[in-house]
Parts: C-alpha cells; structure tokens; sequence
C-alpha cells in the first residue's frame, strides 16, 4: 500500500504534517463511548450479565457497565499498568464489589464487549477462538471498531492529513513518525497499540472463518459522507463497524 516513498516521501510528509489528528479519546469526553460505539440499547443487553471488556484498558467503560447494571464485569487486557488503574478507576467509581480487572478471565462470561480494539489485535483470528472459550453457551459479541484501514484517518497517527497511509509507503510513515516519537518501531504492527490495517471485508472474511457468525452486522457511514454510502464505496465511508456475534454452532 502507498506508491510515495524513500526520500521524496519522507520530505513530503515533514512539509505537509499540519495538525495532529486527536485520536486519543478525547472525543468521548463527557460522553458515553459504550453508547455512541454500541447504540443505546447496550444497556438492556448487559443488565444482570457477566460480561468480559475484552481489551478494557484503563476500564472506564468496565466502570460504566457496572454502573448501569451489569451483575459482574471483567476487564481483559494484557498491560498489567491498565488493570491497575481500572482498580482504581473502579474503587473510585464504588463499583469495586462487581468489577475485577485480569489478563485472563479465570471465568465465562454472557456477553464480551470488544470497543476500538480489533483495529489493533495482531492476530485477530485468534481473539475470537479466545472469546468463544471465554463465553457460556448461548452468549454473545459486541464488537464495534473504527476507523477501518480505508477511512480518510485509518491510519490514525499516521493520517498527516486524509488518506495520508494510503498514498504513502509505510517505510516513509515509520520515518516521518520517528521524528516526533522514538520508539523504535519498524512497521505498522510494532507501533504502540499496533495497527493491523483491518478492512471491512477482512473483517468479514475472519469471522466467517471463526467458530462465530453475524447475528447482526452495520457500516455506520462517516456523517458527512452518508449520502454516497453503499457497499460498493463503504470501505471509504465507514466510520465504524457495529456487529453483534454469536456461536456458529
């Protein structure tokens, strides 16, 4: 992907970055990233659950679900520094009794919540053998991501400016992206958080392969973009993808 590389590429990007591209969460702020990724409805859907956040972070959503009804919640993730602060976040929310924060579930859940995560999973195929384990017969998916690869910022840091890690070869991007932060990293993939350049129909393609199928599936399409939305151009005018799994069998 990227046809603009090597030094020209690198000189480009250095003379064209004009703005950093906010993708730290700051746009749910005071907001309710559950509802806005999953619909309002998220809330009927985990009342009296145990429900695993496959991917919590620092489990402010953990918080929230217990919060609004879920009997139990566990937050997964594989930085033990996040589980600490969803401890604490948990504490502070008096919530503590209904949530615990694992690298591991040491038990199955109703439900799984996977929010801005499969964007970023290294072997997505995987994860979802991992969750059918994690979940009791009858249980169900939640999965809403986005940006995909092909929105104007899928690349998230990388998107100098829309579609910037479509035009550009990686090579360039890892280059330009090593002038403001220093971590070694090499490719895509090695970034922190990482970035598997999910498309939708790859989407697709790995849950059809999996133990799961589409109880529901929903492109929702870039607001400003709705009008000429449709499965021929939703790879460019996605903003999320909203999807509710369940066993295949």
């Amino acid at each position: 992907m990227g046809i603009i590389g090597g030094e020209i590429g690198y000189q480009l990007l250095r003379k064209v970055r004009t703005q950093k591209w906010p993708m730290d969460g700051s746009a749910y702020i005071g907001k309710s990233k559950l509802e806005i990724l999953l619909g309002r409805n998220i809330w009927q859907e985990i009342s009296g659950k145990t429900v695993i956040d496959f991917g919590c972070g620092a489990g402010l959503e953990v918080v929230e679900m217990a919060e609004h009804g879920a009997a139990r919640v566990l937050g997964v993730d594989i930085q033990e520094s996040l589980l600490e602060l969803g401890r604490e976040h948990a504490e502070r929310g008096g919530v503590a009794d209904r949530c615990r924060f694992l690298t591991y579930p040491d038990e199955q859940a109703d439900a799984i919540v996977a929010v801005d995560s499969f964007e970023h999973f290294a072997d997505p195929q995987a994860i979802l053998g991992e969750m059918y384990k994690m979940l009791k017969p009858g249980g169900f998916v939640l999965v809403a991501f986005g940006p995909t690869w092909y929105h104007p910022l899928g690349g998230h840091l990388f998107s100098a400016f829309p579609w910037a890690h479509l035009l550009f070869t990686e090579k360039a991007l890892i280059r330009w992206r090593s002038d403001f932060i220093d971590d070694g990293a090499n490719s895509f993939g090695e970034v922190e958080g990482g970035l598997n350049q999910m498309t939708i129909l790859r989407f697709k393609r790995i849950v059809e392969q999996s133990p799961f199928r589409f109880a529901s599936f929903e492109a929702v399409p870039i607001r400003s973009l709705r009008f000429v939305a449709n499965w021929l151009t939703r790879e460019f005018t996605t903003a999320i993808i909203r999807s509710r799994l369940v066993a295949r069998n």
